[in-house]
């Protein structure tokens, strides 16, 4: 009875081990786990009670096994977040100007967290990130500045180091590709845009690298306002031009 409680306790420990790395984003979406006899070394624990604690994860939706192609990490911390949203979102426009306003508390936060808590291999890595979306600002297009700019504010929200700002805005970025293309698509358009946002994101980055908590949380929230403020006026524009062109044939 006792090495059968001490076993379930192990297992028990081990599955908290591995839900950690789900958790801080070591694992991500759609990874395949390392083999049992890596990972039971990794851990210094039998294969048996590495097996159980996997099964644990399997059971709660963490893991999905596939028989014969190892063991993957399931979407199940976002799922039941994003589904509703990405509809929502299509069918009505009005929502961008909450989702924008909700990105100025997540990201402003996530990145005076970043500028806290950054380790060197996160700085290298938003580095990298950082110098791909400028570059995109140059000469990229809309689809490929698209993805760097999710990419950069995905490694700003790892290197919080805050598990639920990591998820959390993992959800939000995949909900808000096909629109931060439509978002750049009207923003490029307007003069200097290209200019500020690529002046904005290194302001981020800059502040980040130097651990400057206070200036990273209002660059990133200022980079927000002006992309909201800048977008509003871009849609009242084209909605003026639209009434001037059906005042324009009601007229002829």
């Amino acid at each position: 009875m006792n090495q059968r409680l001490s076993h379930t306790k192990l297992s028990d420990t081990i599955a908290a081990e591995l839900e950690q790395r789900i958790l801080e984003g070591s694992w991500k979406v759609g990874d395949k786990i390392p083999a049992e006899r890596e990972l039971s070394t990794q851990l210094g624990v039998s294969r048996a009670s590495l097996r159980e604690a996997i099964q644990k994860l399997v059971s709660g939706g963490l893991l999905n096994s596939q028989q014969g192609g190892g063991t993957y990490v399931t979407n199940q911390l976002t799922s039941g977040f994003l589904e509703p949203w990405e509809g929502l979102l299509q069918n009505h426009p009005s929502v961008r100007e909450d989702l924008l306003e909700f990105r100025e508390l997540i990201e402003s936060k996530a990145a005076a967290c970043a500028a806290q808590r950054a380790t060197t291999e996160d700085k290298v890595r938003l580095k990298h990130c950082f110098e791909t979306l400028d570059r995109a600002y140059i000469d990229g297009t809309v689809d490929e500045l698209a993805n760097a700019d999710l990419d950069f504010h995905q490694a700003v929200a790892e290197a919080s180091h805050n598990a639920i700002i990591g998820h959390m805005t993992s959800s939000l970025l995949r909900i808000l590709h096909d629109n931060l293309r439509l978002n750049l698509s009207e923003l490029i358009t307007v003069p200097d845009a290209r200019e500020r946002l690529r002046e904005q994101h290194r302001s981020i980055w800059e502040a980040i690298n130097h651990g400057d908590t206070n200036v990273a949380r209002s660059q990133a929230a200022e980079h927000v306002e002006y992309v909201r403020a800048t977008l509003d006026e871009t849609l009242r524009r084209g909605s003026r031009r639209e009434s001037a062109a059906r005042r324009l044939r009601v007229s002829k």
